[in-house]
């Protein structure tokens, strides 16, 4: 009697493909990276771990970056969630408008931001000018600590404000009328019901924006002026012009991942105390203020967007100024359009080229690794889940530097190559994708697929030709999101990038780098029209046309 093989499932096989690549490129370059920290020589050794501890300086700028993210987070939350309360709540005129300007300003990065406010700040800026005018006296300088955090502030309440707008349209109304019959409205409401049926939204919101503003790297450094953080220290380590230390740069990184590694998982274990499921029946019904109540929402929506969003016109504006040599002067010109003429052809092509391949990784691997993680759960497809998540929590110039010590020598060698930065892309950016298609894939029942398998289909066929179009709209959620990370990223590409692979982002910080304050607000303007084009392509093809995440 002869034994017959076992045939091999083909989703068996998409798990240990999707492993394999995580193994690659993720865990083996942060194993790598964990050697280069603890090895010297050959020799086993903790004396870069020894070298942080023991100087008062390192430590000094992990707490400045811990002040820095619980400060930005803190106030991040006090704008965005008023914020997106209201715009679900209340009939906003100019609705459209407001939405794209609000994603317009959590999507730019955040350099560009702190660059307009030293424009508009800085100690000879416009703002600076006319308030020591006025009062007669300059006003507290934009720099430094508080600076950082405003900046901050106005980059990441928007993202509050999606996120918490995504929670809002899953609370039944049914909910708020009840409160309301029981004379709980208004501010009441707002904090007694409203509030805790956000709760674990607002958790993860925090986290969020906690973990982008403990990896910023370009904010510090451009109006930092001494303040020194964690990403920067971790950068000028490892590229630094005075002198580099690989070997402590990777010591100092270890230390980066350990202590997000901790935020996380204190983060993960407060929201399982809040986490509860709601299914909105009634969604919210936006309702008409009148009278004062009308003009202070007005009010609130308008000053809060409109002060995120003056940076991006400032930098628009200053593209069209005219400059004699890297000064600007009275009037108005193209110069600084027809300064980046030569370059602007390359820096979109590889934008679009390296962003857009990047986004197709991330949009086939999300929905693979959704459907492993919602339909076939497994041992394997755990630690497939665990290991997506992993870049959630590292910084990007930690990712950076792990793929440069990884492969920069025989047998692969990618640094230096556009393939390179695809996959830091894919890496840090797909666990957007993944959770919105996690999400949309829970609500769909497995009976299609079952129906379809029964007409004849392939377990595959039935996936990508039954579910997949079912999870257009909550994958596209989350592939927009990714898109716009992707085009506007810079702590992992100022790793990478070399001369042919720069990008928009790479071009603007290479410009700001070299005090040319026309050219760098032109790049910044082409990149903003193309998240503006971006955005108004999602809300074309969404079902939704307000953007929530």
């Amino acid at each position: 009697m002869t034994k017959t093989k076992k045939k091999v499932d083909v989703w068996t096989l998409i798990s240990l493909t999707i492993l394999a690549l995580y193994g690659l490129f993720l865990l083996y370059p942060l194993f790598k990276l964990l050697l280069e920290s603890i090895y010297k020589n050959g020799a086993f050794t903790f004396q870069y771990f020894a070298k942080f501890f023991s100087n008062p300086y390192y430590g000094t700028t992990l707490v400045h970056s811990f002040k820095l993210s619980l400060a930005a987070t803190v106030f991040s939350l006090i704008l965005g969630v008023p914020l997106a309360y209201l715009y679900n709540m209340y009939e906003i005129k100019g609705r459209a408008l407001v939405q794209i300007i609000i994603v317009l300003c959590c999507m730019s990065a955040p350099f560009i931001g702190a660059y307009a406010w030293v424009q508009l700040r800085g100690n000879n800026g416009i703002i600076t000018r006319w308030i020591a005018g006025l009062i007669g006296h300059k006003p507290p300088s934009i720099y430094g600590f508080r600076g950082i955090v405003t900046v901050l502030t106005l980059q990441l309440f928007p993202l509050v404000h999606m996120l918490v707008s995504g929670a809002l349209k899953n609370v039944d109304n049914s909910l708020l009328e009840a409160s309301e019959n029981m004379g709980v409205t208004g501010v009441k409401r707002f904090f007694k019901v409203v509030i805790p049926l956000c709760m674990p939204t607002i958790l993860a919101a925090a986290l969020l924006v906690f973990m982008r503003a403990f990896a910023d790297y370009g904010t510090p450094l451009l109006i930092g002026q001494g303040y020194q953080t964690f990403p920067v220290i971790i950068y000028n380590e490892y590229f630094g012009e005075t002198g580099t230390d690989h070997n402590f740069a990777a010591a100092v990184a270890v230390i980066a991942i350990v202590i997000t590694a901790v935020i996380f998982l204190f983060q993960k274990w407060l929201s399982n105390r809040f986490e509860f499921h709601m299914n909105a029946l009634h969604p919210i019904e936006m309702k008409q203020a009148h009278g004062l109540k009308n003009f202070l929402i007005h009010l609130y929506v308008y000053l809060v967007v409109g002060l995120a969003f003056m940076p991006q016109v400032y930098v628009m504006y200053c593209s069209f100024r005219a400059t004699s040599g890297k000064i600007f002067v009275k009037g108005f010109a193209t110069t600084s359009y027809q300064k980046i003429a030569r370059d602007v052809p390359l820096a979109v092509r590889n934008t679009f080229v390296i962003g857009l391949i990047a986004l197709a990784a991330v949009i086939l691997l999300a929905i693979l690794i959704a459907y492993l993680v919602v339909r076939r759960r497994s041992k394997l497809n755990d630690v497939i889940d665990t290991a997506s998540m992993i870049p959630y929590i590292i910084p990007g110039s930690v990712v950076g530097i792990a793929l440069v010590i990884a492969f920069n020598r025989k047998p692969l060698v990618l640094t230096g190559t556009a393939f390179i930065m695809v996959v830091a892309l894919c890496i840090r950016r797909i666990p957007y994708t993944i959770r919105s298609s996690v999400a949309i894939l829970q609500q769909i029942p497995i009976t299609v697929e079952e129906a379809a398998i029964s007409l004849g289909c392939s377990k595959l066929e039935a996936f990508f030709k039954a579910t997949v179009p079912m999870m257009a709209n909550g994958v596209l959620s989350g592939a927009i999101l990714s898109w716009v990370t992707i085009i506007t990223e810079l702590s992992t590409g100022v790793i990478l990038y070399n001369r042919n692979t720069i990008t928009l982002t790479l071009a603007i910080y290479t410009q700001v780098s070299r005090g040319s304050d026309g050219p760098a607000a032109a790049f910044a303007t082409i990149l903003n029209v193309l998240t503006v084009v971006s955005m108004l392509i999602f809300m074309k093809f969404s079902k939704t046309k307000d953007i929530s995440f």
